[in-house]
């Protein structure tokens, strides 16, 4: 029998519609009967004692709002009564141990990965073409479209065959076959950006971080690199990036500066002649074993619904215990919905460096959000409070259920690159793709993306894994989901159960024998984060 209410930890004082529930209907729970007092929607929450006005309301075993005048038991929390309120943050205030999870049945796994020669294991193995400003995005798109009609040999688009038939007066049109790509190993991927000049100086330098991030990122086998020439990022910028987060990197980096070249045409034979050759090389590297260590996995969520930090969310940290207990990675981003957790964070700190960095980060980022006439607590978003995340700190006590219950060995800022194997922090905004974006850029080679609404994104050189909080997104986006976790909340699964059956899933994901959604509709998003203004 389908339950209908549940308390997601012993100490809070609200409970989450399982279902919907209607104004009079009489409820058992924990010993007693709750009346609703409302008609209530699934993933919303109800009041399980009376709340006077100022009274604090506890979630996740947190604090995650306050009453915004009388509550009734029994009654539904909406955003008008009840307003943000979080814990104050002290700095590290208590000691912290870990039992790890059981591993045995893990340790002698492996995947099929691209080996680099610094140690670092690819789950793809692309080519990649980028500029260093935005003034060569032209160039890029015309490279995009002379290598991908030549190497990549895609179907038609379905809707492009529709408009056709509907063209040619409604006759039905063949569908051209798809015919086998050039390279059997090698995807080539281009990215393109806003960025490079016009704004402020640190902006170019974070930028050039977060692009030598992706050439070092295990996915990539090398990279074309386009420059104009006068530009903000200059080459030398670039190349300082590179080596600084790998002094011995040994890949092809091929880079073109136009102001050098003379004309475009000139320039871009050049470039083709030079990139296919590199390519063909970049194509004799093959996948073999891995270890399961080698994984670096992104944590990432978005449009969060009520039950993200119930089902979703929680696998994903039960995961993530699991990969750090084999001495892999798991990287925890998006500051803004870390707010209200900060506390436990700084505790499980290795570090207490780290957590002063975390903090330190923290107040810097909303002090620039209060300062552009915002907040942290406007962060929801009206898809999320219309599916039951009303604060701030509701919405970040569950996304921060995808870091699990690990220590924190380190805390990056964004575009550094990751070095320590464990659970990592790394400040990112909580936009979907920009922290995707830079998830990538800090050396995640898989990302684990929840969502409750349903999200249509992905990136370029690294396999986004789509995860649904409940079985309904599933069955009606089933395009762009890869696996859910409904039966957690229908009591069918358990999180540890769910999170075993999605690490197999990772693991046949990163050995290439099985495309994630975002990867079939080439979902190849990509979005820095740019915190300064434009010059």
């Amino acid at each position: 029998m389908q339950k209908k209410l549940i308390k997601v930890n012993s100490s809070d004082n609200v409970a989450v519609a399982l279902v919907n529930l209607k104004a009079g209907e009489v409820i058992p729970f924990e010993g007693e009967d709750i009346k609703i007092l409302s008609d209530v929607k699934s993933k919303h929450k109800i009041a399980l004692e009376r709340f006077e006005s100022g009274d604090r309301i506890i979630m996740y075993g947190v604090l995650v709002g306050s009453a915004n005048g009388a509550i009734e038991k029994g009654d539904v929390l909406t955003i008008n009564n009840v307003k943000h309120q979080s814990e104050k943050v002290f700095g590290k205030t208590e000691s912290f141990s870990w039992t790890p999870p059981n591993v045995e049945k893990w340790k002698e796994r492996t995947f099929m990965g691209y080996h680099r020669e610094d140690g670092q294991v690819g789950t793809e193995n692309v080519w990649l073409f980028f500029p260093l400003v935005f003034c060569e995005n032209k160039n890029i798109e015309k490279l995009k479209e002379i290598f991908e009609k030549e190497l990549l040999k895609k179907k038609v688009n379905p809707h492009q065959m529709l408009l056709r038939s509907l063209v040619s007066g409604g006759d039905d049109v063949d569908v051209v076959e798809e015919s086998k790509d050039v390279f059997e190993n090698l995807d080539v991927k281009f990215i393109t950006h806003p960025g490079g000049c016009g704004g402020i100086r640190q902006d170019s330098e974070v930028l050039a971080k977060l692009l030598a991030g992706y050439v070092n990122n295990p996915n990539v086998a090398g990279a074309t690199v386009l420059s104009l020439g006068c530009q903000n990022l200059q080459i030398s910028i670039f190349k300082d990036a590179l080596d600084a987060i790998n002094p011995n990197l040994n890949k092809p980096v091929l880079i073109y500066e136009q102001q050098q070249m003379g004309t475009v045409d000139e320039m871009l034979s050049t470039i083709v002649k030079d990139s296919f050759l590199a390519m063909k090389e970049a194509n004799k590297i093959e996948r073999k074993p891995a270890s399961l260590s080698k994984l670096k996995v992104g944590l990432e969520c978005g449009g969060s619904d009520g039950f993200s930090g119930i089902s979703a969310n929680p696998t994903l940290g039960a995961v993530s215990d699991l990969l750090v207990a084999l001495k892999g990675t798991a990287v925890l981003a998006e500051f803004p919905e870390l707010c209200g957790v900060e506390q436990e964070l700084v505790n499980r700190c290795v570090n207490d460096k780290d957590g002063e960095k975390f903090l330190e980060l923290m107040k810097s980022y909303e002090k620039s959000v209060v300062a552009a006439g915002s907040g942290f607590d406007m962060n929801p978003s009206p898809g999320n409070i219309k599916d039951g995340l009303i604060t701030d700190a509701m919405k970040s006590a569950g996304a921060a259920k995808k870091g699990g219950t690990s220590p924190v060995v380190s805390v990056l800022d964004y575009a550094e690159y990751i070095h320590e194997p464990g659970l990592n922090l790394l400040c990112t905004p909580g936009n979907d793709v920009e922290s995707t974006t830079g998830l990538v850029g800090s050396g995640a080679n898989v990302v684990l993306f929840t969502t409750g609404l349903g999200t249509p994104t992905g990136n370029p050189i690294a396999p986004i894994i789509k995860v649904s909080s409940n079985t309904e997104l599933k069955e009606k986006m089933s395009d762009i989901i890869d696996i859910e976790t409904g039966a957690v909340i229908r009591g069918e699964k358990t999180i540890d159960e769910m999170a075993e059956e999605m690490l197999d899933f990772i693991i046949e994901v990163a050995s290439g024998r099985i495309k994630t959604k975002a990867k079939l509709l080439s979902q190849d998003d990509f979005i820095p984060w740019k915190r300064g203004v434009s010059l």
